[in-house]
This record gives structure tokens, sequence and C-alpha cells, in this order.
């Protein structure tokens, strides 16, 4: 059972991941170590599945964020396309979808060159794989977590 504080730790820790348990029992009007009991309780429901830190790629030579999508010859090979898309490292998303695509992807990569040859040699010699449609990303405008409804 996910209560009101849960639900606020939760959304305090989606905003940031480095604040100590003391500082969010300050917030939230609550000792630390309720704060520790309650996040351990959500780790073991599986609310909580990953902590993360977000990272500027550019800053880091990958200059392009790329989404594709995939067509899939039959959509009964989506199990094995999903497997061989996980052994590229440029893909950092994937998500079975409803609509034109079977599978719509997000990439990282350095450049243009780049992205030619994840698409050339890596994916697109997927068995599987009918054709592909690439949008490049001008701009991310909005990234961030899900607004919790705390509300009772």
């Amino acid at each position: 059972m996910v209560d009101d504080l849960d639900k606020k730790i939760l959304q305090h820790l989606m905003s940031d991941t480095s604040i100590s348990y003391a500082d969010l029992g300050k917030l939230l009007f609550v000792s630390g170590g309720t704060i520790h009991v309650r996040i351990k309780k959500l780790r073991e429901q599986g609310i909580i599945i990953a902590e993360k830190i977000e990272v500027d790629y550019a800053k880091l030579g990958y200059d392009l964020t790329v989404f594709l999508g995939i067509f899939l010859e039959k959509s009964s090979l989506y199990s094995n396309v999903i497997l061989e898309l996980k052994k590229i490292p440029e893909i950092v998303g994937a998500h079975y979808t409803t609509g034109n695509y079977s599978i719509f992807t997000k990439l990282i990569c350095k450049d243009t060159n780049h992205l030619r040859d994840v698409l050339v040699q890596k994916i697109q010699p997927i068995v599987g794989i009918q054709r592909t449609e690439t949008f490049l990303s001008l701009e991310e405008s909005i990234n961030r977590p899900l607004a919790i409804d705390t509300e009772k």
C-alpha cells in the first residue's frame, strides 16, 4: 500500500536523487529513519527500480538525439529484434508501440556519420526489420518526472 508520504518521497527523489534522507525528512516533517524505512519498502515492492543520474551527452561529444521508428516484417519477430537491439549501445530506449511503427527507439550518437554507421551496420541488417524512419531531435523542450498525485 502506497500512502501520501510515500508519494511525496517519490516526488522529491524523482526531482533530486542526491537529497539525503535527513534533508528529505526535514522537508516532509518526519525523521530520516522514517525516510530510510519507507524507501526500503518502496524498493522491495518494486516501485523504486533504479536511481539514475542525468548526463549532458553533448558535453561528452554526443551531439545527436535521434528517434527511430522501426517497421517489422511480422509482429511475431518482435522478441528476436529486441534482443538484437539491446546489443546496440547507442539505443538508450525502445518501446513496443501501436500505430505506424512496431518499435520506437531513442538513440544517442556523436554526429550524423555515427548515426549512419549505426543504422547501416547495426540496425538495418537485423533479421525481421523491414525498414526504419529516422527523426532528428533539434531540442529537448521538456524532460521531467511524472507529477505523482499526492491528493487524498
